[in-house]
């Protein structure tokens, strides 16, 4: 019994021995690295102010906000809001555009980055490659207001210079902007090549991070090009692609409102009206931000649960997901 009694007391002291040692060492760091600790402090506020503290907005959703009145003093509704939005005539309509749209930029805007990153990483000349990444990035750094207005220049019924063009060779005009199915094709088009050089990098760097000495064995084993692309590059570039596809399904609930509400005009509305413009127009425009909390909040729970089951598909698949 004594002996029992003591190995417990000598367990106990050795735990509470570890905890002020780690104590300790928090300190010793915290003392030695303090530096390092202060620079935390900019991205935390900003995480606090931007992220956080906005959440405390959501309740919205759940009241019968007025702007005369404060958000706790609001009274509390419940799921009414969103039984409102979801019997809204435009709601399905709207619904219905956010993932059409969505999903044509992940089928096309998504394999593209991977297929240039490919093409880019073939490339032997070092300044044809470097020169090629600079054009190709710089059109992630324009605005989709000087976007849309080269887009108007360009793609205009009559007076746009791929009209004109067409036109001199004998056809006719297209209406990229005037005629729903056209105007689609434009907005994944136009947003693919926004986005398509910006989305190289990290394939490019993860490229660059696969073993050369694999391609000198592939190339031993009388592997060509295209072999070394099929059984080496790309192989190397699945856990990228399979995280990188994770998050771009969490976001197909959303939509650009820059994009949206810059190439969007009233011929082509069926087709181009989303959830961001719809709850610009409905939320905020008519004053009332509890429907677009809950429309937010909506979008957001549905990511969420999109980005859990896409991870769970690639977990159970045997792949590496984002958890």
């Amino acid at each position: 019994m004594n002996t029992s009694k003591t190995l417990k007391t000598l367990k106990i002291i050795k735990r509470f021995s570890f905890v002020n040692a780690d104590r300790k060492n928090i300190f010793y760091y915290i003392k030695r690295d303090w530096i390092l600790y202060a620079l935390l402090v900019v991205p935390m506020v900003f995480l606090y102010l931007f992220f956080y503290r906005p959440m405390y907005g959501l309740q919205l959703a759940f009241k019968e906000y007025s702007i005369t009145s404060t958000i706790s003093a609001s009274p509390w509704v419940g799921f009414d809001v969103f039984k409102e939005i979801f019997s809204m005539r435009e709601f399905p309509l709207v619904l219905r555009n956010t993932l059409g749209l969505s999903l044509l930029d992940l089928v096309f805007g998504f394999p593209a980055p991977i297929l240039l990153a490919i093409l880019l990483n073939e490339i032997s000349s070092k300044w044809f490659k470097k020169t090629s990444q600079t054009l190709l990035y710089l059109p992630h750094f324009l605005s989709w207001v000087i976007i849309a207005s080269i887009m108007y220049q360009l793609f205009a019924p009559q007076s746009g210079l791929v009209n004109i063009l067409i036109t001199k060779m004998g056809g006719e005009f297209v209406p990229f902007l005037t005629e729903n199915i056209h105007w689609v094709i434009t907005y994944v088009l136009v947003g693919v090549w926004q986005n398509v050089g910006w989305g190289t990098i990290i394939y490019l760097a993860t490229i660059a991070g696969i073993n050369s000495e694999l391609y000198e064995a592939a190339v031993v084993d009388g592997a060509g090009r295209f072999g070394k692309i099929w059984h080496i590059t790309l192989p190397g570039l699945k856990s990228t692609i399979i995280v990188l596809l994770i998050i771009n399904l969490g976001r197909i609930m959303g939509s650009s409102f820059d994009r949206s509400m810059n190439m969007a005009n009233p011929l082509v509305m069926d087709v181009a009206n989303v959830i961001s413009i719809y709850v610009y127009d409905v939320g905020l425009k008519s004053l009332r931000f509890n429907v677009a909390t809950a429309v937010g909040l909506f979008q957001s729970v549905i990511g969420f649960i999109l980005v859990l089951l896409t991870n769970f598909i690639a977990k159970r698949a045997g792949e590496q997901g984002i958890t």
